[in-house]
């Protein structure tokens, strides 16, 4: 199979689907931020790549860039009630029941950071899955939380995005 095939078919989908890439975005940082699942499903990878498919495509970044931080958001923030509701008890459901040594560093990464620790935690791998479920079983109020979360979404995002749409623009035109 031609490289060359290959590329041109996915820029092809791609763009012939571009009302969708918002959605898209959205669900996949959506599943990067959730407790639980961004530990099953790692898309960092991915969603650098796709910032370079995207603007290959000519899909406006601001378009991807809005879905990828709702995404996050809404990630980060379903995570944090569920440790509200379920407090400690959700370090019980797997794969957190599994990876003891995740729920320590991220509880001490949060008592150490506070509130900051919301925004610093959706940079680090490991710590992203854990740290607003921590911030909810912590009760960190949901105003202050919302904002370190709606801040290091957009900063996040733009972060996985823009090394990708740079890069395309420069080796493509």
């Amino acid at each position: 199979m031609d490289i060359g095939f290959l590329k041109n078919s996915v820029l092809e989908f791609v763009q012939s689907h571009q009302a969708y890439a918002p959605f898209v975005l959205g669900l996949m940082t959506f599943a990067e931020s959730l407790a639980f699942v961004s530990l099953l499903l790692p898309t960092m990878t991915i969603l650098i790549a796709v910032g370079f498919v995207l603007a290959a495509a000519e899909i406006p970044f601001w378009q991807a860039w809005i879905g990828a931080v709702c995404g996050a958001v809404l990630g980060n923030w379903i995570s944090y009630e569920i440790g509200r509701r379920y407090k400690k008890t959700a370090y019980e459901v797997w794969p957190l029941s599994r990876n003891p040594q995740l729920v320590t560093r991220g509880e001490d990464f949060f008592q150490r950071f506070g509130p900051w620790a919301v925004f610093m935690g959706r940079f680090f791998g490991p710590i992203r899955a854990v740290i607003a479920l921590i911030a909810g079983i912590f009760l960190m109020p949901n105003v202050l939380f919302q904002a370190a979360n709606l801040a290091s979404a957009s900063v996040w995002a733009f972060v996985i995005l823009a090394p990708g749409a740079g890069l395309a623009h420069y080796l493509l035109w």
